[in-house]
């Protein structure tokens, strides 16, 4: 049974703010189709023609998540939100998408959507799912190669410690080619209504099982909804 509560102090200090929460069963996550990668290639290629001439400040997604991490205590300029770091990597060169097909689509919809993501292979978390404000006693081995702080930082937690951000991801939770059941967190920011978070979440929810087949049920935690169970 999936259970997943969110600390009230974290929309004291976040601000209205809203967690989605998607959780997949029986998909089949691997290499990326051939069809996917051409889209996936044409749509980053035109955001880097676009960032070429366009500050990443102007982006009002970029600007809503560095504005949270300042209100969590964090410092968005030392820790730069996940959507913020892919979208530099954008405007210095778009990417090919390789790998895993999850993560990489996982990273479209950052973009597209202006907002941090992130994806866990759900049978690696360990017991119920808690997302609070990380302290500077929690930390853990990152998909970026190194220790991660979560001090300040909005953080998942399971019986284990921390696993997810949206900062980075952690290496004990991340998805890869043998996941058959996954949770994606989105950090939907306080200008999203629940209305458009839902709608938002039932889209994401619609590609990620057209390329990777499966079930899905999709939640979303708020100020006025601070627990889950399934």
């Amino acid at each position: 049974m999936l259970h997943l509560k969110a600390d009230e102090q974290l929309f004291t200090k976040a601000g209205d703010i809203k967690l989605g929460i998607i959780h997949y069963e029986g998909i089949e996550a691997g290499n990326i189709p051939s069809m996917l990668v051409g889209r996936l290639q044409l749509y980053t290629e035109n955001l880097h023609t676009e960032l070429q001439t366009k500050a990443l400040t102007e982006y009002p997604g970029i600007a809503a998540s560095r504005k949270i991490f300042k209100r969590t205590g964090a410092d968005p300029s030392k820790h730069r939100p996940s959507v913020e770091a892919l979208y530099r990597r954008m405007k210095k060169e778009p990417s090919a998408p390789t790998g895993n097909s999850a993560i990489a689509l996982n990273n479209f919809f950052s973009l597209q959507y202006e907002i941090p993501l992130g994806i866990y292979d759900a049978e690696a978390i360990k017991g119920d799912v808690f997302i609070k404000i990380g302290r500077d006693t929690d930390s853990y081995e990152g998909l970026n190669g190194r220790i991660n702080s979560l001090n300040g930082i909005i953080g998942t937690f399971d019986e284990d410690g921390p696993f997810g951000s949206p900062y980075v991801d952690s290496v004990r939770t991340s998805v890869h080619d043998g996941t058959k059941e996954a949770l994606q967190v989105v950090y939907f920011h306080d200008d999203h209504s629940t209305d458009q978070a839902r709608k938002m979440l039932e889209a994401i929810s619609k590609m990620f099982l057209q390329v990777h087949g499966g079930d899905s049920s999709i939640y979303l935690l708020s100020h006025e909804n601070l627990k889950l169970d399934k």
